[in-house]
């Protein structure tokens, strides 16, 4: 049996970076070609990181290619994702994974019907962090979660990216742009949601961007940049959850849960570390349990100095487990309730009304330490030891 599947990445943009540079700290798969509808940007990456240029349908023929990697823009996820399994091959995207509960259902029939996998992203919940906070909940440190807050407010993209005209259409918004890795992480700590009810609207209906090189070009926006959403889980927990691109400065905190004896603070679902703070009553728990992930372990250097990225992970975790012939954790139950929960919220948006669940999914297994470890390459979990 294949200790390795190729990876092929279809979507030369922004993201493919992160893939192709982090794809070499994992075990079960090689990065080998990429495509992308503009031959140039394809070739640039091809010579970044010493894969292959393919047009997209040579990519898709290619005998050494098991996995494609969808990173397409939003709303062409579902149609690059339905050719890619057509073509034979196992889909792992970027989110969001699809724009509609129906188009993600198609790509369910189709992958089962062709025995295929579907993976997407995000996989930040994964990170050292996140299961920490998952490792407290499952030991009932904080109790039985109740309720919680979540935040994701900032001024917009159009002021460091490129070309940011998507994220204020139809598909893009902070919903489902940033809405995937909270929305994720809530459902992998407390699981399925029964039903969402929200209040949405556009402040600005222009942006301008700031960012090179269309610096002073205005753009409009056709999608609502805030969202003041109510979760309900199926658990009987009840999430507040607030997402905007037209707030400069706010004081609330990424993600907090209110369990029956604690609360339990986690850090930014964007990201795979932080810090996990944790109470029992008022009182702070100042000795966390010792937690040696190496996915939480700082690598890479941001703005902010050194964070955990492991991007991949969950591209990586998924190719192990089709050798394995195990559930994989990013998988296409969660992508899909996860769409449901977030075209759910902006439709309450529109409609006024809560929005009952129509998919639901199992909570996906816990990464411990261990299991952690063993994505790594060799050599890496040798650096972690």
């Amino acid at each position: 049996m294949a200790r390795t599947l190729g990876v092929g990445v279809i979507g030369c943009g922004n993201i493919s970076a992160a893939y192709f540079g982090l794809a070499p700290l994992f075990r079960g798969i090689e990065m080998r070609a990429c495509a992308d509808i503009d031959m140039a940007a394809a070739e640039a990456r091809a010579r970044e990181f010493g894969v292959r240029a393919e047009s997209v349908e040579k990519l898709l023929a290619a005998r050494d290619i098991d996995i494609v990697v969808n990173l397409t823009v939003p709303s062409a996820h579902y149609d690059v994702s339905r050719a890619i399994l057509k073509a034979g091959k196992h889909v792992y995207s970027e989110k969001p994974f699809v724009l509609s509960v129906k188009k993600g259902l198609d790509l369910a029939k189709r992958a089962r019907k062709k025995g295929l996998r579907i993976g997407s992203a995000p996989d930040t919940f994964l990170g050292g962090s996140h299961q920490l906070a998952r490792h407290l909940i499952d030991a009932g440190r904080v109790g039985r979660i109740t309720s919680g807050t979540a935040h994701v407010m900032s001024h917009g993209m159009e002021h460091w990216h490129p070309n940011p005209d998507f994220f204020f259409q139809p598909g893009g918004g902070p919903i489902l742009d940033l809405g995937p890795y909270y929305i994720a992480n809530l459902i992998h700590l407390i699981g399925p949601v029964r039903r969402v009810g929200a209040l949405t609207s556009i402040p600005a209906s222009e942006r301008t961007i700031t960012s090179q090189p269309r610096h002073g070009e205005k753009i409009p926006v056709t999608t609502p940049t805030t969202i003041h959403a109510l979760l309900e889980f199926a658990s009987g927990a009840v999430v507040t959850f607030n997402a905007s691109w037209d707030v400069w400065d706010h004081g609330h905190a990424p993600m907090e849960l209110y369990g029956e004896n604690g609360t339990l603070h986690v850090p930014d679902p964007n990201f795979f570390g932080g810090e996990v703070r944790f109470t029992e009553g008022t009182k702070f728990v100042r000795k966390a349990p010792r937690w040696d992930h190496v996915l939480g372990i700082p690598n890479r250097k941001h703005s902010e100095g050194m964070m955990a990225n492991y991007r991949t992970a969950g591209l990586a975790d998924m190719a192990i487990a089709i050798l394995e012939d195990r559930p994989h954790r990013c998988g296409l139950d969660l992508a899909l309730h996860t769409i449901e929960v977030m075209t759910a919220i902006l439709k309450s948006g529109d409609n006024g009304r809560f929005v009952e669940m129509k998919t639901s999914c199992e909570r996906p297994a816990a990464l411990g330490v261990k299991d952690a470890r063993a994505l790594l390459a060799r050599r890496r979990q040798a650096k972690a030891a």
